[in-house]
């Protein structure tokens, strides 16, 4: 196998975690007796296309996920950076602490725990192909555009229609590119694809799974502990 080029991970965990009303960031939630983002930066840990990781939090989130990292024995974060306002500005801040020699960038919401290793290498690896990529699943229910007071619009052909997840992985020229852009014309983009798409990049979609939920509702804690459970008899 050839030398692959330096991947860095940049994982965001800046959000404010205001649907889950948990009174504490939801990175710190206790998944089967381990924190949310433990279990996602266990996942980058092991995955080998993954050189480094940075992670992005909330200014006040800092010392505690330091102290997960060391209380975990998670080996490969070498940054952990303050988030901006908005999900672009804190990739933006993630990117700008990630190593001189990164390549590529896998963009990862920090609240989605159950990532694989086996999925992060897939959707790096298919960055390594295509330049941009990103994990996703077709969608399994009728998707309907709605108007004014909720009536229906029109129904998407659902053949076509996926639900994008992360990591998404860029090359690093691209990215940069890509947020030189967003910044002259104004653009503020809560998905990294469609930061790309803004500049005419085409993005590839590899298949993900439908485990690799966010956490953003008390819902999905029960979902979430289930499906880790599972893994464990596997």
């Amino acid at each position: 196998m050839g030398l692959k080029p330096h991947c860095c991970a940049v994982v965001v965990a800046a959000g404010n975690s205001t649907r889950m009303a948990l009174g504490f960031s939801k990175q710190f939630v206790s998944l089967c007796g381990v924190p949310a983002i433990v279990h996602t930066l266990s996942a980058f840990d092991a995955a080998e296309l993954i050189q480094c990781t940075v992670v992005v939090c909330r200014k006040e989130d800092i010392d505690q996920i330091q102290h997960e990292i060391q209380e975990y024995k998670i080996q490969k974060v070498t940054a952990i950076t303050e988030g901006g306002t908005t999900r672009q500005q804190s990739v933006a801040a993630g990117i700008s602490a990630a190593p001189d020699d990164a390549a590529y960038f896998a963009i990862h919401d920090g609240a989605r725990a159950l990532i694989t290793p086996e999925e992060i290498n897939v959707s790096v690896e298919d960055a390594f192909e295509c330049g941009a990529s990103a994990l996703a699943v077709p969608v399994k229910d009728t998707i309907k555009i709605v108007g004014k007071n909720n009536y229906i619009v029109s129904t998407p052909e659902r053949s076509t229609m996926w639900a994008v997840q992360t990591p998404q992985v860029f090359e690093r020229g691209l990215y940069l590119r890509a947020m030189k852009q967003a910044d002259k014309d104004g653009g503020d983009y809560t998905d990294d694809c469609q930061l790309v798409e803004h500049i005419g990049v085409k993005v590839h979609l590899c298949m993900g799974t439908y485990k690799n939920i966010k956490l953003t509702t008390v819902e999905d804690l029960e979902i979430a502990q289930a499906v880790l459970k599972s893994r464990e008899v596997e």
